[in-house]
């Protein structure tokens, strides 16, 4: 049963934390959220903040913390094939509480509907938060353009 490798990313003057389901693959393998090149999350969140793609770990940490964000997922551990959702059994969720007692966290939002899923079944009665359920930037979600990413992210952090 594969365990979450990622430490959260978040500071003190973090506002707005994005949860996601669990690490895929290549993201386990390098260490860092959405390290997977077909995911548009890096490229969103960059649009989003008006500023260059992050290329290297430490790039996308500064960007997201200079934002006042906050990155985790939603599970801790879990059998899985691969990196598909769809197959997740077996979930151990993640302590929320580590974010949510340190940082400022104002809205809690879910990277597609998995994550959403997850949250609500395993930390939403924990954390009395509702989340914002987020069209998932994975490459799995063909039906969503980039564009049409930008758009609706923009216009549920940023209301």
């Amino acid at each position: 049963m594969p365990v979450h490798p990622i430490p959260p990313l978040f500071d003190e003057n973090s506002e707005i934390l994005i949860l996601g389901s669990f690490p895929s693959v290549k993201s386990r393998e390098e260490g860092f959220f959405y390290a997977h090149k077909q995911n548009r999350f890096w490229r969103v969140a960059a649009a989003l903040f008006g500023c260059p793609v992050p290329i290297t770990i430490d790039e996308k940490k500064e960007m997201i913390l200079r934002h006042h964000f906050a990155l985790w997922d939603v599970i801790h551990s879990c059998d899985i094939t691969g990196s598909s959702d769809s197959s997740i059994r077996n979930v151990v969720p993640n302590d929320l509480s580590v974010i949510l007692s340190a940082a400022s966290i104002r809205k809690i939002a879910v990277n597609g509907q998995k994550a959403a899923q997850f949250y609500r079944k395993y930390q939403q009665n924990i954390t009395g938060v509702p989340a914002i359920v987020l069209p998932s930037t994975s490459p799995a979600n063909a039906a969503w353009s980039e564009a049409r990413l930008i758009e609706a992210w923009r216009a549920a952090l940023f209301d």
